[in-house]
């Protein structure tokens, strides 16, 4: 937090309005008229998957308020829009075309969902504005569709503070067979462009380990009944299920499983890191495992103060998956801004249009040290931190077992 502000809060700049101009007070003084920027942010702040939507919007809210408060770029004061996508495609897609219409807007942080960020980013791109994802893994998002033989980065607006499902579905596998000694998985996804990738890259490399995948399957989102799955996996002789979605569906297949009597792991993606899923599936969730982007929140000391805040603001939502990379989003955005400032004689830029183009620049050269370790980006818009952590439930909780980066075979 240090680090961040005493970055951030040099000197101070005369303003003029871009946004929304806050023409009431004192315009005295070096501030000028004072301007508001808006940041939105999109995600599922209700219905599946909203524990960890939520814990991206006060994330990134949290980063505004030290903003405003801190005075980082002076003059300027910041407000978050959030919008809720419900992992809904469609919504996303209309959610971006509002944000970029609000001719405040400079940039937005989400979404949570690769199957949504799939429908927004042409959106974003069109209007030159940056979106940075705090939670999106497809590979193909950043490195185009061939992303295996041939990268090409699809639309330079787009950018991600977490790694990707090549690396994480990697490390899965790699902790699964030499960790868990894990030799006969079944894996199981839910159709959706994050879940099936994610199995994807865990079934090839758990294979290439040496491992065997005794049979694959697929469920749909909202489905409340796995008897026939777990028929088949009792059935299969696999010493692991290896999970690729989100948590809704897993906490009740874990749970009906246990009930069946088969007493292996459920080992998923950072889809599955939140208390929501302990909480649904109870007991049933002991041992069970993901792996999530980075290294534990907890343990970064620039993290500390942000939980604390998190904690006692009594912010639903979990920040442990997504929060503090939200933040991190937030503060690219707001570090752009002041770029852009500084690059025009201490003033924003009067024109939206040149202010987002500006800010797109300053993301992709963005190098600072964030809550969640050294922020910056790749040429494909890829966060440069391959930190992963393997989790483990223990007594209704779920703690890190191990972090490291993805041994790719």
């Amino acid at each position: 937090m240090v680090i961040l502000t005493s970055v951030l809060t040099t000197g101070a700049l005369t303003l003029t309005a871009c946004g929304s101009r806050d023409d009431s007070g004192d315009k005295s003084g070096d501030s000028g008229d004072g301007t508001t920027l808006t940041i939105g942010v999109d995600a599922p702040l209700s219905g599946e998957n909203s524990t960890t939507g939520l814990g991206i919007q006060y994330g990134a809210q949290i980063a505004v308020d030290d903003a405003n408060k801190n005075n980082w770029v002076p003059g300027v004061k910041f407000k978050l829009r959030a919008l809720d996508d419900k992992a809904q495609p469609a919504t996303g897609q209309s959610n971006a075309t509002s944000l970029t219409g609000d001719k405040t807007v400079v940039g937005a942080v989400g979404p949570l969902n690769s199957g949504v960020a799939q429908t927004m980013q042409q959106v974003f791109a069109s209007a030159n504005m940056v979106q940075i994802s705090p939670a999106n893994t497809a590979p193909e998002l950043t490195q185009g569709k061939n992303w295996q033989t041939d990268k090409k980065r699809p639309f330079k607006t787009y950018f991600r503070t977490a790694t990707t499902d090549e690396l994480q579905g990697s490390f899965a596998a790699g902790y699964a067979y030499n960790g868990l000694k894990k030799k006969k998985a079944f894996v199981v996804d839910d159709k959706q462009t994050y879940g099936a990738g994610l199995a994807k890259i865990f079934n090839e490399q758990f294979k290439k380990l040496g491992g065997k995948v005794v049979a694959t399957d697929h469920v749909n989102t909202g489905d409340k009944d796995f008897g026939s799955l777990v028929t088949k996996i009792k059935n299969s002789g696999a010493d692991l299920l290896y999970y690729g979605g989100q948590y809704d569906e897993s906490a009740l297949i874990t749970k009906q499983l246990k009930d069946a009597g088969v007493k292996i792991p459920l080992f998923g993606g950072d889809g599955m890191f939140a208390s929501t899923y302990i909480e649904a599936a109870g007991k049933s969730s002991e041992g069970d495992l993901v792996t999530a982007i980075g290294v534990p929140a907890d343990t970064l000391p620039a993290a500390k103060q942000f939980i604390q805040t998190y904690k006692d603001k009594g912010y639903k939502g979990d920040y442990g998956a997504y929060g503090a990379y939200a933040y991190d989003a937030t503060t690219a955005i707001i570090k752009a801004v002041k770029a852009a400032a500084d690059a025009n004689g201490g003033k924003v830029p009067t024109d939206i249009n040149d202010l987002r183009s500006k800010v797109v620049d300053g993301v992709q050269k963005s190098d600072f040290e964030g809550l969640t370790g050294k922020v910056s980006f790749d040429q494909y818009g890829d966060t440069t931190n391959k930190q992963l952590t393997v989790y483990q439930v223990e007594k209704g909780a779920w703690k890190a077992v191990e972090t490291g980066t993805a041994d790719l075979q």
